[in-house]
Parts: C-alpha cells; sequence; structure tokens
C-alpha cells in the first residue's frame, strides 16, 4: 500500500455499503496491515470477523478503534452519528489521535462536517481529517467501483496521492473537490441530479410503457439519445431491463428511498444556504418523502418510486405494457 505507512486501520459504520467497502480492506491490505472494526450492531462485526479472522480486530467502541489505528474511516448514515462518533463519549477524539488521518465517508451536511474538523483541529494540530463521501450504490460497493469526491485540494498531490493508495483498494474513481467540506458539497449535488434523474426516469418509462412500448426498447432509445443516463443504463427503475439492477431483484440491495430522501433534503437545505433556484426540489423532496412513508416501498432501493408513481412493474409476466398499478402516490 504505497505511500500509507499502516500497521493498522480502523473502520466505523459496517451499513450496506460500508460492509462491502470492509470487505474490500480485509481482501486487499497487506497481511501484517490489520483491520480494527466496530458497529453499533455487534453481530455486524461478528459476521465480518467470521470470514476474516486473521484480518479482522473487533473493538469495543470508536475511541477504541481510534487508539490502535494509524487510519481511520467511517462509513455512518447521518450527521448526528459523525458527531456522536467523532465527538462523543469514547469517541474517537477522546483518545490521543495527534498525527493521525481520519476519513469520513459518510454523506452528511456540510456543517456538521465542519463542526467535527474545527473540534479535532483545536485539540490535535497534526491530524488531518478529510471529506470523502462515496457513490456508486451497494452494487458499487460490492464490486469495488465506487467513487470517492475528496475535499482536498487539486494541486496537493502528495497528499492525493497518499489517500488515492488507501481509497482505490474499495472503490474505482478518487476526484478531489477542493478543500474541506466540498466533497460533501459535489456529493449533495450528486443525490440531487441522481434523485431528480430517477423520477424523470420513472415517469419516462411509465408514458412510454402505457403507450405500447416495451421499456427494454425504451432503454436502448434512451441511451441512443439525449436521454442517456446511468440511472437508466444500470439503476433501471423498471423491473426486469437490467438485470443487476436492485429492481430486477425487488428493489433490494440498494439505496434505500429514506436514505434518498435524507440526501435530497440536505441538498435542498445546501442550495437554499446558497441561494440556488432549484425548481425542481420541492416536488423531488416530496416525492421521496411520500415514498418513504409507503409501506409498498419503505426500506427498499430508491428506484422504487417507479412503484411508488403506479407504474407497472409486472409487464413481462403479463405479456404487455400497457396498464398500471391501480395505486399511485400522491404528490399533493
Amino acid at each position: 500500500m504505497a505511500n500509507i505507512a499502516a500497521d493498522s486501520i480502523g473502520f466505523i459504520g459496517l451499513g450496506a455499503m460500508g460492509m462491502w467497502m470492509a470487505v474490500h480492506l480485509a481482501e486487499k491490505l497487506p497481511e501484517s496491515t490489520k483491520l480494527q472494526v466496530y458497529d453499533i450492531v455487534p453481530a455486524l462485526v461478528e459476521d465480518l470477523y467470521s470470514k476474516y479472522p486473521h484480518k479482522i480486530i473487533k473493538a469495543s467502541s470508536p475511541k477504541d478503534v481510534a487508539d490502535k489505528s494509524d487510519i481511520v474511516i467511517t462509513m455512518l448514515p447521518e450527521g448526528k452519528h459523525v458527531k456522536t462518533v467523532y465527538l462523543g463519549t469514547n469517541g474517537i477524539s477522546s483518545g490521543d489521535i495527534e498525527g493521525k488521518l481520519l476519513i469520513d465517508c459518510s454523506t452528511i451536511d456540510t456543517a456538521s462536517f465542519l463542526e467535527v474538523k474545527e473540534d479535532i483541529a483545536k485539540k490535535f494540530q497534526k491530524t488531518l481529517l478529510y471529506d470523502a463521501p462515496v457513490s456508486g450504490g451497494v452494487i458499487g460497493a460490492k464490486k469495488g467501483t465506487i467513487a470517492f469526491f475528496l475535499g482536498c485540494a487539486e494541486d496537493d498531490k502528495e497528499e492525493i496521492e497518499r489517500l488515492a493508495s488507501l481509497l482505490s483498494l474499495m472503490g474505482g474513481k478518487i476526484i478531489p473537490c477542493g478543500g474541506p467540506s466540498l466533497g460533501l458539497a459535489a456529493k449533495l449535488s450528486n443525490n440531487y441530479l441522481s434523485g431528480i434523474i430517477a423520477i424523470a426516469c420513472s415517469e419516462a418509462m411509465d408514458m412510454g410503457m402505457r403507450s405500447g412500448l416495451d421499456p427494454r426498447v425504451l432503454a436502448k432509445v434512451y441511451a441512443a439519445g439525449t436521454a442517456q443516463n446511468a440511472i437508466c443504463d444500470r439503476f433501471c427503475p423498471v423491473p426486469g431491463v437490467y438485470p443487476e439492477a436492485p429492481s430486477s431483484n425487488g428493489y433490494r440491495d440498494g439505496f434505500k428511498v429514506q436514505l434518498m430522501k435524507k440526501d435530497f433534503s440536505l441538498a435542498l437545505d445546501m442550495a437554499h444556504r446558497v441561494e440556488s433556484n432549484n425548481v425542481l426540489g420541492d416536488v423531488g423532496l416530496r416525492t421521496y418523502e411520500g415514498a418513504s412513508e409507503d409501506a409498498r416501498c419503505r426500506d427498499l432501493d430508491s428506484r422504487v418510486v417507479f412503484r411508488y408513481l403506479g407504474g407497472n412493474e409486472n409487464w413481462e409476466a403479463e405479456g404487455n405494457v400497457e396498464g398500471a398499478s391501480p395505486e399511485r402516490g400522491s404528490l399533493a
């Protein structure tokens, strides 16, 4: 692992994506480098340990991880969790982390990240904390193809090379976005766009299917024309169009609709703060709020908005594409 001298690396947060990121580290780190792991759900740590007992060391708290690691990576759901893990009792900063490298891959609000960074900077002058949120979903995390949006200046070649040596073990792209919190700003902008595209793709597919078009044909049309987008190509909301898409697996193993609601809301908060005019924002947020509260959609991949908006998921079994499911989410 070039440019990173670490006998032990810490990983905190074994969620749907975090687990796969930790798996890649366990499989790809040098044999001599141990992986200190903690999650609030002990069963997740036990599961990882059972697969890599020679590599994983079970930690008792975030402080325990930080005390025994040269580098700590966190992957957590929300800003409140990041603040607790870094600044709370038995948190990362409750021990001596002077000179250590900290990388937060969570998607949270920029204010929470900067609060944590400023607090740590006051206590530990030589400790570095970077925001490096990821994109690519559970599928990308599993394949090791996720992208990292790094809050680091592009001209800081030495630091980027150092970080890339580690992050490349878990993902395919490392994109420097500028200074602190700009990785998060990039990620929120990305998820806003991704969320809007998923709704638009669902609506476009639905109108085409109701008109008699096969969704596989529509996908080819979009891919060949100006509507081409990654959501339709690899995360198509319509089941059966792209075999590896969560929709083709009952909308499982994807980016949960509640998380999209959270990220979308954070993106709109950022837009309001910087006085950006987002005309699609309110209706987009209402759509994800409604889908998150719908029993047919909750806890499923966010592209389940196709179901929420009344799309026909049974087009293959019915042998035609006309018509739609009777229930349709209300955006009123």
